[in-house]
């Protein structure tokens, strides 16, 4: 179990999951160096927003917003937030990403990330049947006011039921 499972083992029992998701983000130390903060997560953790100021930290050679930190915003968001979605059965995992910048970035960036209820239906029924599957999952970098959409990032995120991964992985071992 990782020091951020512990913590929000602890602190769910005290503050929401919705509260915990945000503000552990927030101070976690890997995610304060992307200069991303999450802005908004609803109760049921279906839907976080986050905001990318451009400052200092994060200005390029160029003065738009790093690329790397476009990434590092956005690339842990979409595992965790399965995660905690979908609960202890599964083990999730990123797989890969692809990155496309689509234009050069002078302004804050804004970016959501929304699972809804079917589509957590849809994976659990993918999984009992298939045992281990994997997702895509799409996001946004845009600006606030016309929604331009500045980089787009693709996350495949591997799915699988806890028990089948553990007898794949004992297997694997024994070879």
């Amino acid at each position: 179990m990782s020091i951020y499972q512990k913590i929000a083992e602890i602190g769910t029992k005290y503050l929401g999951k919705d509260i915990l998701f945000k503000y552990g983000f927030n101070l976690s130390p890997m995610y304060r160096r992307s200069t991303g903060r999450i802005i908004e997560v609803s109760k049921d953790i279906l839907k976080v927003k986050i905001k990318l100021r451009i400052s200092y930290k994060n200005r390029n050679y160029v003065n738009s917003i790093f690329g790397g930190s476009m990434f590092s915003a956005v690339d842990p968001i979409p595992m965790v937030q399965l995660i905690n979605l979908i609960g202890d059965d599964y083990v999730v995992w990123d797989k890969s990403a692809q990155v496309f910048f689509k234009r050069p970035a002078k302004e804050h960036l804004y970016a959501e990330f929304i699972y809804t209820p079917e589509e957590l239906e849809e994976i659990k029924a993918r999984v009992a049947q298939e045992k281990e599957i994997e997702i895509e999952k799409i996001t946004l970098l845009t600006n606030k006011e016309t929604s331009k959409t500045f980089c787009e990032v693709r996350k495949v995120i591997y799915v699988a039921d806890k028990s089948f991964y553990k007898e794949k992985r004992k297997k694997v071992k024994q070879v």
